[in-house]
């Protein structure tokens, strides 16, 4: 089917043979390209279309997002909020995974439209809905996906704005979370801190400071916290945070029904202040607080009964120096093997590989990294896109485009990738691929990661 564009057709829907409106006899591939097919979603700034992309040869599909003002802002306010997304998404797609890349950018008479990355997968309030409350695992998970985003986006200077479950994504292939809806961000620059703007933001989830049309980075923490409190306790934060006398009481009491940790309320509670001097300042303390206070420390001495010394790999991630760390990780797992010459596993060196020095490489980076590197995470992540036990060469290149190995058909070392470490795909490091031979033997039938998850399941992780 194709689907007309003219917010006034009477009858948009058409045979996907056709080229012009049935109806209205507007032209039906905008830019002589994007041809919608259905509507998926409605909100006060405009409407969403599934599409293809009828130039590339796989039709691949992408999303068409209609701009319209129901909002009740002026007209030219209205496509200032267009045109800023635009902006924001050309900017920000082409430099993270977990943002879509914008496609195009179109202002036509019937309206002003972007053609963005299709994700296909449900928001978390559909998950929401569908499976009922978060447990504390989850709500660890987004937090660990999530703030790495905010991290990244507030480097550069973008204040979201409009943090809510709706706009966050969980992509089906994977489980990776996607941060959509630029919509209404702006540039925290200096001046623009200190003016009092437009009143932006959805109730419930937006900062107080958001309403006196104020915003900051700890805005977006706040929406963050009111998403997690959200999906935790099953109730909107606005009958919270609408308590203005007694909400920490409300909260508190929601928070102790949900059944989490004194870590996870701690955390929420303080992202939660309405006084933004009393709330997380930025992402990354954030991340620090959810480390320090999540598990046990691995012992202060490291040396193994065979000489193993893990104290650099351990000092390397207290100094967060992620890549040297990765570099020690490679040496250390080639020394216990005793294939240091080689500069790769043998196949039976994978398979009887000590389990006490995988827990404990282990440890250290699910430690270092708040859950997000590892060999644990990544075998969640194999198993998630299907792999098992054997050799399965499709799940090697659903993993290997998961973690960011594979990225348009070809298989990166992680010195490759440009991009800090804290803001890789989760489960990018350690990159134990090349520890494997793997970027030897890919193309063959003897393939690697199967073998190592195989171990790193039969050692418990």
């Amino acid at each position: 089917m194709s689907y007309c564009l003219n917010l006034g057709c009477p009858e948009p829907e058409n045979p996907d043979d056709v080229h012009s409106c049935q109806s209205c006899g507007l032209p039906l591939l905008l830019k002589e390209r994007y041809r919608a097919i259905e509507p998926i979603g409605q909100g006060g700034f405009g409407k969403t279309f599934l599409a293809v992309d009828e130039d590339m040869p796989s039709k691949r599909q992408c999303v068409i997002k209609q701009f319209f003002n129901q909002s009740g802002l002026n007209a030219q306010k209205a496509k200032e909020l267009f045109v800023q997304e635009a902006v924001q998404l050309e900017k920000l797609g082409k430099q993270h995974l977990q943002i879509p890349e914008l496609f195009a950018h179109v202002e036509l008479g019937i309206g002003l439209f972007l053609v963005q990355e299709f994700i296909d997968g449900q928001n978390l309030l559909q998950e929401l809905k569908q499976e009922g409350a978060f447990d504390e695992a989850k709500i660890r998970h987004l937090l660990n996906d999530l703030l790495p985003v905010l991290r990244f986006i507030h480097s550069q200077q973008v204040i979201h704005r409009d943090i809510k479950p709706a706009n966050i994504i969980r992509r089906q292939v994977d489980g990776k979370l996607f941060l959509v809806d630029f919509g209404v961000s702006k540039f925290a620059t200096e001046t623009a801190l200190a003016r009092t703007g437009t009143v932006i933001g959805t109730q419930g989830y937006a900062a107080p400071e958001q309403s006196e049309g104020k915003a900051y980075f700890s805005s977006d923490l706040f929406g963050l916290g009111a998403t997690c409190f959200h999906l935790l306790t099953n109730t909107h934060p606005s009958k919270v945070f609408s308590q203005y006398c007694d909400w920490e009481k409300y909260l508190r009491i929601n928070l102790n029904k949900s059944g989490i940790g004194d870590t996870l309320r701690r955390v929420l509670t303080k992202l939660l202040q309405p006084d933004i001097s009393q709330r997380y300042q930025s992402a990354e303390e954030v991340l620090k607080a959810l480390v320090i206070q999540q598990t046990e420390a691995p012992p202060a001495h490291l040396s193994s009964a065979l000489g193993i010394d893990f104290s650099r790999l351990r000092d390397l991630f207290a100094a967060n120096n992620w890549r040297e760390a990765n570099e020690e990780t490679i040496s250390v797992m080639l020394q216990i093997a005793g294939q240091e010459e080689e500069g790769c596993l043998e196949l039976e060196n994978i398979e009887r590989f000590p389990c006490i020095y995988l827990r404990t490489i282990d440890q250290l980076w699910v430690k270092y990294s708040a859950e997000r590197f590892g060999f644990s995470v990544q075998k969640r992540i194999w198993q998630s896109v299907g792999g098992t036990n054997t050799h399965d060469a499709e799940a090697e290149c659903r993993f290997g485009e998961g973690v960011g190995w594979l990225r348009g058909g070809f298989w990166l070392f992680t010195s490759m990738n440009s991009r800090p470490t804290l803001e890789a795909p989760e489960g990018y490091f350690p990159d134990w691929w090349m520890v494997s031979g793997w970027s030897m033997q890919y193309f063959g039938e003897d393939w690697r990661s199967f073998r190592l998850f195989s171990r790193i399941e039969t050692c418990g992780l």
